[in-house]
């Protein structure tokens, strides 16, 4: 396993040395340096609020220290489920009484039985090697994102029909661009902790990160993982003390703007709703919808499931349907749709109540793990690999944890954690 961590950073390396000394790089990186030494000595930067302003949520314990552990999930999946007019069956209430039970003791009962040292970093990434890998990742998104928008003719943000004719084979690679920020962002956090750039400037280049998202994922008219970005990058900012707490209570209404506005304008344009609808109507609508679905499967999930584990095994690329689309075919018999059955869906369909417990408490010890991690350390590495864990649980929140390349991160991140706890034995 070392060798082909070994080869691969080394390629990785070395692409990334290669791009950075050729003309082209040398040319973009000799810009962005310009505009970093203008943001840094703009003189109307003395407008922007400091951080004391809103000195009450900066001084809130809560808000200062917690707001990004794990048990934020549960309070979103509750706000989530009260935007819902529709009534949870007396199974159901079950069900999710269960799960947040079971995800409350695998975040934050267990891991107090790990990582009792006294805070050293059991395992250490190279800060320039983390930055190759996610160059890299950024490369081959933005190498997709044109072969996507050549395949359609098009612009889908302007013309939200052809976004359906979208390849989900050269769509996928553009999603890297997701922990590929995660991972830059990161190493420009280790350069700010070794004191190699200063605070203005590490917030000038998260913002640059995050401008390129949104370009990039605005072009193709996708909402949740442009929501990605801004949580990935707030969460990062928000542990390594870049972003102030009034900053996060700020961007986190952005974002929720930023879907409330993409999905009514995505609306309109096709028609399914005028102009004369709330716009705060598509989120509840999506509310609404969601909610049934869960219903539906929690009623053909039972205590111990119905599709016992194929849901789950149909991410695998090379499957007849994916995920979403078995979903649509079990409560609608409806192949060609895609449906998001939440957080929890994926589990009470595959294995019933006893399978909420089980994931919910997984997935939950999975990310008090990582929590307690950089509670104990503040290092670079895992404050990225957390911020992209939790990012992910928290849009699965309404789509599920159902996609390969996100079930692939925490493959990974659990493989980092299991080598990290066992090193912290020794």
């Amino acid at each position: 396993m070392s060798l082909i961590y070994s080869s691969l950073i080394s390629i990785v390396n070395r692409i990334s040395y290669e791009f950075h000394r050729s003309f082209l790089f040398t040319t973009i990186f000799s810009i962005l340096s310009f505009l970093e030494d203008q943001w840094v000595s703009s003189y109307f930067k003395r407008f922007y609020p400091s951080e004391n302003f809103l000195n009450f949520l900066n001084r809130n314990n809560i808000i200062k220290n917690y707001i990004f552990s794990p048990l934020i999930v549960i309070l979103l999946f509750s706000m989530f489920l009260l935007l819902s007019i529709n009534s949870v069956t007396t199974s159901l209430a079950t069900t999710l009484i269960i799960a947040f039970i079971a995800f409350f003791i695998g975040s934050t009962i267990l891991p107090r039985f790990l990582l009792n040292d006294n805070g050293k970093i059991a395992v250490k990434f190279n800060r320039d090697d983390i930055y190759s890998i996610g160059f890299c990742l950024m490369l081959v998104s933005i190498v997709f994102f044109f072969i996507s928008i050549a395949t359609v003719g098009g612009i889908p943000i302007l013309k939200p029909s052809i976004r359906y004719l979208l390849k989900p084979a050269f769509t996928m690679p553009v999603f890297l661009i997701i922990p590929a920020t995660g991972l830059i962002a990161s190493a420009y956090l280790k350069d700010f902790q070794i004191q190699k750039i200063t605070r203005s400037q590490v917030r000038f280049r998260f913002l640059l990160l995050l401008a390129i998202d949104c370009a990039i994922l605005l072009t193709l008219g996708y909402r949740t993982p442009l929501l990605a970005s801004f949580l990935i990058i707030i969460i990062i900012g928000y542990f390594g003390n870049i972003v102030s707490p009034w900053e996060v209570v700020i961007g986190g209404l952005i974002g929720v703007g930023a879907i409330i506005g993409i999905g009514y304008f995505r609306s309109v344009k096709e028609f399914s709703i005028t102009t004369a609808t709330s716009p705060l109507s598509t989120l509840q609508n999506r509310a609404d919808f969601t909610l049934h679905v869960l219903n539906l499967l929690d009623f053909l999930g039972g205590n111990f499931g119905l599709t016992h584990g194929k849901l789950l095994a149909s991410a695998i690329p090379g499957s007849e349907l994916g995920p979403r689309m078995m979903v649509g075919k079990l409560i609608a018999w409806r192949s060609e749709v895609t449906i998001t059955p939440t957080l929890i869906g994926q589990m009470v369909i595959d294995f019933g109540k006893v399978g909420v417990a089980v994931e919910m408490c997984i997935l939950g010890f999975i990310l008090g793990i990582g929590f307690k991690i950089i509670q104990k350390t503040k290092d670079y590495f895992y404050i990225g690999i957390y911020a992209l864990l939790l990012t992910y649980t928290i849009l699965g929140i309404e789509t599920g944890i159902l996609d390969i390349q996100v079930l692939v991160y925490f493959i990974i991140a659990i493989f980092i954690y299991a080598i990290y706890c066992s090193k912290a034995k020794n």
